[in-house]
């Protein structure tokens, strides 16, 4: 079926204050819970990696010329962006029909050359984020998380997936782009396996990419945040190909993988270049038993923001049909970023079945029996 005008539909209707929530409702997979001070999470580290970690050096070195997060997004009783689990519910459940809103938190621990560091400041959010956002602030269970790893140290990282991978509320492994191999290196099979073990996915976020211990895969350093933001999707491009041709999802048939907010639409020429390389260098890859592109429907996931907008908004439908955004592509709004993704503005109309796909199906199908625990 061509997608044209007569194939088009609004979305489904959103949820409205004093109205009974329309079902089903959108799938967020990419919110980020945020500590009201990093008191917080101090009180979950021995003394000697509190006393350093209220010392500093842990923020991004890109850092946006203004704000980095919407600036309505402040909670009204104080407190940053993303703190109050109330007022996300408000903003972003209610306001926007959100059935289930995915959390990643983000704690910054695989830049550390002391590995012990980085640890201990995984360990402190999980611990942080099992005692608030999916404890005793998530009664309605809407609130799903993610484990946080220091994937700098691997074998540390399967300790800490084991330890809280049976969590009702747990739906997935996390981890930063930014690393010192490209993900498909054997460095990381321990992580690999504790993901297989419990069947948990593994998402790969941006950050930390060529700073502390990290590598930057690209030729030099950006001068500014714009271009930052613009190239962060070559480290998803550089992974993904990495995975792709070390044969990790032959060696790992039940291993899974997310890109999330790396963006989407660059998967189509990526995996035609990909393909084509194959069939003339495929003997350098014996391990590889197809082409590259057919292990995607099987093992891989990308979020949709930040979404590309071309002017015309037909070439987006044909990218989207290109990548196979009916299996391959999830919704995603990075609230309260402020590069949010509006569920209701931030794609063209689309058609009933793709939207579906896109909005609630795919994690549904994805994520499995977790997300609705």
């Amino acid at each position: 079926m061509s997608i044209n005008e007569d194939t088009v539909i609004q979305a489904p209707s959103i949820f409205q204050p004093g109205q009974k929530r329309v079902k089903p409702g959108i799938i967020d997979c990419d919110v980020h819970p945020i500590p009201k001070s990093l008191d917080q999470i101090k009180q979950y580290m021995p003394k000697f990696w509190r006393d350093r970690f209220r010392g500093g050096g842990r923020g991004l070195f890109y850092g946006n010329p203004f704000h980095g997060m919407r600036q309505d997004a402040n909670p009204p009783n104080g407190g940053p962006a993303g703190s109050d689990p109330d007022f996300i519910r408000k903003q972003l459940i209610e306001e926007n029909n959100i059935k289930t809103a995915i959390l990643i938190p983000r704690e910054n621990s695989c830049q550390f050359p002391d590995l012990d560091y980085g640890n201990a400041i995984a360990s402190a959010y999980n611990e942080w984020i099992a005692d608030t956002w999916i404890g005793p602030d998530n009664p309605d269970g809407v609130f799903k998380s993610s484990i946080v790893i220091n994937h700098s140290d691997p074998v540390h990282a399967a300790k800490e997936i084991d330890r809280w991978a049976d969590h009702k509320h747990i739906v997935q492994v996390t981890t930063d782009s930014g690393a010192r191999f490209l993900m498909g290196h054997r460095n990381f099979h321990p992580i690999f396996e504790a993901c297989c073990r419990h069947n948990l996915p593994l998402a790969i976020h941006p950050g930390l990419d060529g700073i502390g211990i990290n590598i930057l895969p690209s030729p030099g350093n950006p001068s500014h945040y714009i271009e930052w933001h613009t190239c962060m999707s070559l480290s998803f491009m550089a992974h993904l190909v990495s995975l792709l041709t070390e044969g990790t999802f032959e060696r790992y048939p039940d291993l899974r993988i997310v890109l999330v907010e790396g963006s989407s639409t660059w998967l189509v020429p990526l995996m035609w270049r990909l393909d084509m390389e194959y069939k003339a260098l495929r003997v350098e890859i014996p391990w590889v038993k197809k082409r590259p592109s057919e292990y995607l429907r099987d093992h891989v996931r990308l979020t949709s923001q930040p979404l590309e907008r071309p002017d015309n908004d037909e070439d987006l439908l044909h990218m989207l049909r290109m990548m196979d955004a009916e299996h391959l592509l999830m919704f995603s709004s990075d609230y309260p970023h402020w590069d949010f993704d509006n569920p209701k503005l931030a794609f063209p109309k689309l058609p009933e079945k793709l939207y579906n796909r896109i909005f609630f199906e795919n994690a549904e199908e994805f994520y499995g029996s977790k997300l609705s625990s």
